[in-house]
């Protein structure tokens, strides 16, 4: 039997496992960051659609 400290919460039968560290070399984006580029991409879209129709 595994340690139970290593294996983590287990769903769909072991398919799917959760673990509760981090991944340290993930890139992290703040989610503002997410939502302004969204924002710019809208107002980005919107004058060109000005522009060009």
């Amino acid at each position: 039997m595994p340690d139970s400290r290593r294996s983590g919460f287990s769903s769909a039968a072991g398919l799917i496992q959760y673990y509760d560290m981090e991944e340290t070399r993930a890139v992290k984006i703040h989610p503002w960051v997410i939502i302004g580029l969204g924002f710019a991409v809208a107002v980005l879209v919107e004058v060109l659609s000005w522009r060009l129709g």
